[in-house]
């Protein structure tokens, strides 16, 4: 198998060395650099063992291809050494008896990381929570738990620790330089807009829900696109509403590890027939997954207290998470989606508050949650 080489902001130096494309990255970071402080366990993206960082973001390196980080800043247990943050993470698993035999600590100090920057609120509950898909085969949890409570209650804050600036490599011509990347609260790039007569070969989906307020407030939601975006879980606006074009991101979380599809879309509204086509594109750059999508939407008076709203929609995902896009899963997800959104919607044409928004999409809840309704049925 021909090597190709891959280049990474290491621990902020630039390094390049060949690898096979099939090489993982935590086997790039052990084997071709020696950084042995990423540990594996289970090797299929469980255990948690080999979390670190690509681009400030957690990731499983036992699960990421190596070749797809090229041009990437990754950092690993070994490049927190002078990190003010990471030293009272450690101090504090010191100090809480947080390790034991120690294998499943460069992982749990990563999730522990990301938890004190971006849950500065988080209580115990969450906490555990967001630990959940780290294992600690010596049953060492409620040291690790103390030990970011800890952190999370000391002065000053933790949320005022920064990471390290990340790096990507843009082409010039026939060389590359580094750039800096795009980071996850910045305006999504524009991608071409996705045309709503496209997507011929896509998959198919059509649902039907009922919504407990009249057509006329539903329709009043429905046509005022922040609305509709603040009423789905993990979705947001990057500027204004421009002539129907929509761009924006969506955050799907997967345990520690977070999808963030940015995307653009054109909005099109019939007000007489109360009727209405979305079509975009979203990209993941991390995981170098895409969906591309085609939504027909149109609503109906169900009495004069409810309303019906019939879906059609047909989409195409690409990449790593296209392992999840199987029709039978997709629309148990889908339902369970809708159910909250639906209840949103229908919450703010009453006029009433609508449950607070969570940041991301739980993804793997609702696998799990999809995946135990499948298994019943069949």
């Amino acid at each position: 198998m021909s090597l190709q080489d891959i280049t990474l902001i290491l621990n902020g130096e630039t390094v390049t060395k060949p690898a096979e494309p099939r090489t993982h990255l935590a086997d790039f970071l052990r084997e071709d650099h020696l950084l042995t402080g990423t540990h594996l366990g289970c090797e299929q993206g469980v255990c948690g063992a080999c979390t670190l960082y690509v681009d400030g973001r957690p990731v499983r390196s036992c699960i990421t291809v190596a070749a797809a980080c090229d041009g990437a800043e990754v950092r690993s247990i070994e490049g927190f050494e002078a990190d003010p943050l990471m030293a009272r993470l450690r101090a504090a698993f010191t100090k809480h008896h947080g390790l034991q035999c120690g294998y499943c600590t460069p992982g749990m100090l990563a999730t522990a990381y990301d938890i004190v920057r971006r849950l500065p609120d988080a209580d115990e509950l969450r906490i555990r929570a967001e630990l959940s898909g780290n294992i600690c085969r010596c049953t060492g949890y409620a040291g690790i738990v103390e030990a970011i409570r800890d952190v999370l209650a000391s002065d000053p804050p933790p949320a005022q620790v920064l990471p390290l600036p990340r790096k990507r490599r843009a082409a010039t011509g026939n060389s590359s330089i580094l750039a800096t990347a795009v980071p996850a609260d910045e305006p999504a790039a524009d991608l071409p807009l996705l045309d709503e007569t496209a997507l011929a070969d896509g998959v198919e989906l059509t649902r039907e829900i009922v919504l407990d307020a009249p057509a006329g407030k539903v329709w009043s939601v429905l046509s005022d696109i922040p609305a509709v975006v603040a009423c789905i879980p993990g979705a947001s606006l990057d500027g204004p509403v421009e002539d129907g074009i929509v761009r924006g991101r969506c955050v799907v979380a997967l345990g520690p590890m977070r999808a963030s599809f940015a995307g653009s879309a054109r909005v099109k509204l019939d007000a007489a027939a109360q009727t209405g086509t979305v079509a975009g594109s979203g990209r993941d750059r991390l995981s170098r997954s895409s969906l591309d999508g085609v939504l027909n939407f149109a609503l109906k008076a169900e009495g004069e207290t409810a309303s019906r709203l019939s879906l059609a929609m047909r989409y195409r995902l690409k990449g790593p998470l296209a392992q999840f896009g199987r029709p039978a899963l997709v629309a148990e997800i889908a339902d369970r989606i809708l159910a909250d959104v639906a209840a949103n919607i229908a919450a703010r044409a009453s006029g009433q508050a609508a449950p607070a928004k969570p940041q991301a999409l739980n993804g793997l809840a609702l696998l799990v949650a999809a995946l135990k309704r499948l298994l019943r049925l069949g």
